[in-house]
């Protein structure tokens, strides 16, 4: 018929699967961090790590179950940015500096989604690349 259950008598039955999550994001401690944020047309990807670089908590509008054209949304990037937030200030971050890259429509929402959990943002640096010339463009059509 199939296996049977054992069922375990007191009141720990789901403790561990609850507790797992907070002591996942509590494990290290930072007081600083770089916010990195990508966003594109299509999503917006959000990495907080260390100074030198390791990543410590990363997230994205696709990530958090928004679909399609939803994902490059300022609102979804507001979710992310405010995801990304509650994590940090858990681990103790205070200060964090910022990088932006892309042009897509999350780009300063998910910095203020970011900032409203109260986290001080000292400085913000844009490394979009921008062509100097770039490709040659397309021939034109001809009807």
């Amino acid at each position: 018929m199939g296996k049977k259950r054992i069922v375990k008598k007191g009141g720990e039955g789901g403790g561990a699967g609850a507790r797992g999550a907070s002591t996942r994001v509590s494990k290290r401690k930072l007081e600083t961090g770089v916010l990195s944020v990508e966003a594109t047309y299509n999503n917006t990807k959000v990495v907080f790590s260390d100074q030198s670089g390791n990543v410590v908590l990363w997230s994205s509008s696709g990530a958090l179950g928004f679909s399609g054209a939803k994902k490059g949304t300022p609102f979804a990037a507001a979710k992310v940015g405010e995801l990304i937030g509650e994590k940090a200030v858990a681990m103790g971050v205070r200060e964090s500096s910022v990088i932006v890259s892309g042009v897509g429509a999350g780009r300063e929402s998910a910095i203020r989604g970011f900032i409203s959990k109260g986290i001080t943002v000292s400085n913000i640096k844009d490394v979009t690349p921008v062509p100097h010339n770039g490709p040659r463009p397309p021939k034109p059509r001809r009807i």
